[in-house]
């Protein structure tokens, strides 16, 4: 993985073919040209998302390498939603280097040819191979084996966690609405019992009209053992004094979908936790990380579902880039700037090493001595949230060590590493 501008400047030589190309859902657009920014195509050559419009893709590169006397190639593109990953496969196979560029920069970058605001499926391809020339591009990375499955199955539950955590909002809003007593019988509102009369008596009209025996029967049929019939008289009671507006049918219905919905989704997450758990300890050195105290399962898994394959990396400033936690100051003349964050790179990364902090500093007694020294130091100590950010960044480190060599987690080396002694 490489690391400064110069290593990917060397990547682009005399002899290279820069190729830019534009990605859309289903077609897309190329441009060719040398390490200068002279271009060799006449017009943009458009393609399609399929396996024959690649394989076109690919004779038009041999027929542009064999008429200008280039030996190399390189393709720049944005990495565009999920429409990318399918064309970044396909030349990973047949041995072409693609890497991308940030499409932030496109977006700054677009006037510096026309002096025009304008963006177009034409104009992109030519701004991304400016981009890659001057070697403003990043190599690109497809996970595969372990890493690849747990990437994918640690995205679905991010996913489902957001459609799990909207129902719940969706269904406490319905309780609200029309039966507010509810939150005073239940101090979890999403209780086997409580979900159950939910599903068969939501509104507190029915829960009077089943009355307490009914309740009762409902969970003896379904053998909930923790709610009993003083419960139900107090749902009846509740019911019976509710200020909640008289839902009809539709309301009934609402309810029925939010509530099986809901309980599918926990279902979901249950089996995609196991999937997660097994998935993960196939990962080399995961359980020396998991012997750290602090360190959870969930840290592990959101750590190496983005961060991948822990060999790709030489130093572990790479994976606290990656984070966007690199630490960066805007200063001009006499103005010094504040340092702070990047938030320059993969958010769900950054959150996972923040939360991690936490835990650590919480759990860990060797972490918590760092977190105090910096808070707490003679020259420039830090704020709060700085000093969780410092942590987050050792913790990387710690991960990085780990996972490369395998060795145990010390304590009092990484106390010393840290907290020096004043000098006289």
């Amino acid at each position: 993985m490489n690391l400064t501008q110069n290593d990917r400047l060397n990547q682009v030589t005399a002899d290279t073919l820069v190729v830019g190309v534009d990605i859309g859902s289903q077609e897309h657009f190329a441009r060719a040209f040398d390490w200068r920014g002279f271009e060799f195509s006449k017009r943009a050559f458009k393609f399609g998302n399929t396996n024959v419009g690649f394989l076109s893709f690919l004779r038009w590169l041999e027929e542009t390498l064999n008429k200008t006397g280039m030996k190399k190639i390189i393709v720049g593109c944005e990495p565009t939603g999920c429409y990318w990953l399918g064309f970044q496969k396909f030349l990973q196979d047949h041995d072409v280097l693609l890497v991308t560029v940030n499409p932030y920069s496109v977006k700054k970058c677009k006037e510096l040819d026309d002096n025009s605001p304008e963006k177009s499926d034409l104009k992109d391809p030519k701004t991304i191979a400016g981009l890659v020339k001057d070697g403003r591009f990043s190599t690109s990375y497809l996970p595969t084996g372990v890493y690849a499955e747990i990437r994918e199955a640690f995205v679905c539950r991010e996913q489902i966690m957001k459609q799990h955590v909207r129902l719940s909002n969706q269904i406490q809003g319905w309780l609200q609405k029309y039966f507010p007593e509810y939150f005073e019988c239940y101090k979890d509102w999403d209780s086997t019992s409580g979900l159950m009369v939910l599903e068969h008596a939501p509104l507190p009209q029915d829960i009077i009209r089943i009355g307490a025996g009914g309740i009762n029967e409902i969970w003896r049929n379904a053998k909930v053992r923790a709610a009993g019939i003083k419960r139900a008289m107090t749902l009846v009671e509740a019911a019976q004094n509710s200020v909640g507006l008289e839902g009809g049918e539709a309301a009934r219905l609402e309810i029925w979908i939010l509530v099986n919905d809901y309980i599918a989704k926990a279902e979901q997450l249950k089996r995609l936790d196991e999937y997660l758990a097994q998935k993960v300890m196939e990962v080399p050195n995961v359980e020396k990380l998991l012997a750290i105290k602090g360190v959870g399962l969930s840290t592990v898994i959101g750590f190496v579902a983005e961060v991948g394959e822990i060999g790709r990396f030489t130093d572990p400033r790479q994976i606290q880039k990656l984070a966007g936690l690199e630490i960066t100051k805007i200063s001009s003349g006499k103005r010094k700037g504040q340092p702070g964050i990047s938030k320059r790179g993969r958010c769900k990364l950054r959150r996972v090493m923040y939360e991690s902090a936490r835990s650590l500093i919480t759990w860990n007694p060797a972490f918590q001595d760092v977190f105090l020294y910096y808070r707490h130091r003679e020259r420039r100590p830090l704020g709060g949230m700085q000093s969780k950010i410092a942590v987050a960044c050792k913790a990387i480190r710690v991960f990085f060590v780990i996972l490369q060599t395998g060795c145990d987690f010390d304590e009092e080396r990484f106390r010393k590493d840290i907290i020096r002694p004043q000098v006289a």
